[in-house]
C-alpha cells in the first residue's frame, strides 16, 4: 500500500486562514483555522520549494559522504545519528526503511533498530510549518488511543534547535518522542520534500507506505491500524 498525496499545507499567516466564507456558519476560532489549513492547497508548490532547499542545503553540507551523518550536541552526544550514507537510496515503500540513531530532546536514546517489534510513526514536521501545528493535536489524540497496542510516533523537526523543540511539544501537550534535526541530516536520508511528511513503518522495520502532507484524524486511525494488525 503506497500513499504519496502531494498536498502538503504551507505556512501562511493566521490572518488569511481565519476569514469566514460569506453566508457560512462560523466556527469556533481554532476548528476553522485548522479546517482551513487542511482544505488549503494553493500554496503547496511554495512549502515544497522551501522544504526542498531545507534539506538539499544540509545534505550539501553534510557532504553526502558514507558512514554516519551527525546533526547538533545535545546532552553531550549528538541528536541525530543517520546511519549509511546521505545519498543513498530513497525510501521505498515494501523494503527496509533506513536505520538512525537519536536522543530526543529529553536526551533519551532512540533508534528505529531498537524498535523493531514494534510499530513506528516517522513524521517529519517543525514549529514553522503551520500545517504541522493543525494536525499536531490530532497526531496525540490518535498516539494517546494506540499507545496500548505498542505503536511509537516517533517526530523529526526539522531546522529545528532541541530547546525550541521543548517548547513546541510543550505548548501543545505532545507527549510523543520529540528529535531535533537541525541540519536536516534525518530528513535528508528520508528525501523529505514537504512538511509534514509521514513514513509507517511495520514491526519488521519495513516501510509501508508514506505520506507527503497533512493527515486526517481518520487517515492516522487507519494507517496505525494497518500496522497494528
Amino acid at each position: 500500500m503506497t500513499d504519496r498525496t502531494h498536498a502538503a499545507g504551507a505556512d501562511q499567516g493566521a490572518a488569511g486562514a481565519d476569514q469566514p466564507t460569506a453566508g457560512a456558519t462560523q466556527a469556533g476560532p481554532k476548528e476553522d483555522w485548522r479546517g482551513g489549513i487542511r482544505a488549503s492547497g494553493s500554496k503547496q508548490l511554495l512549502v515544497l520549494l522551501v522544504t526542498a532547499l531545507l534539506v538539499a542545503g544540509g545534505a550539501w553540507l553534510l557532504g553526502g559522504k558514507a558512514g554516519s551523518a551527525k546533526s547538533a550536541p545535545l546532552n553531550g552526544a549528538q541528536a541525530v545519528q543517520v546511519t549509511g550514507d546521505t545519498s543513498g537510496p530513497a525510501p521505498e515503500v515494501g523494503k527496509p526503511a533506513q536505520d538512525f540513531t537519536a536522543r530526543t530532546v529529553k536526551g533519551e536514546p532512540i533508534s528505529l533498530s531498537e524498535l523493531k517489534g514494534r510499530p513506528v510513526w516517522l513524521t517529519f514536521g517543525a514549529s514553522w510549518c503551520t500545517a504541522c501545528r493543525a494536525e499536531a493535536p490530532d497526531m496525540q489524540a490518535a498516539y494517546t488511543a494506540a499507545k496500548a497496542s505498542g505503536v511509537e510516533i516517533v517526530s523529526v523537526n526539522m531546522q529545528e534547535l532541541p530547546a525550541d523543540v521543548v517548547s513546541y511539544a510543550g505548548k501543545l501537550g505532545l507527549t510523543f518522542p520529540q528529535v531535533a534535526d537541525p541540519d536536516t541530516a534525518l530528513a535528508s536520508k528520508y528525501r523529505v520534500m514537504g512538511l509534514p511528511s509521514h513514513f509507517f513503518i511495520d514491526k519488521e522495520g519495513v516501510l509501508r507506505s508514506q505520506h507527503i502532507g497533512v493527515l486526517t484524524r481518520s487517515a492516522m486511525d487507519q494507517q496505525i491500524g494497518t500496522l497494528a494488525r
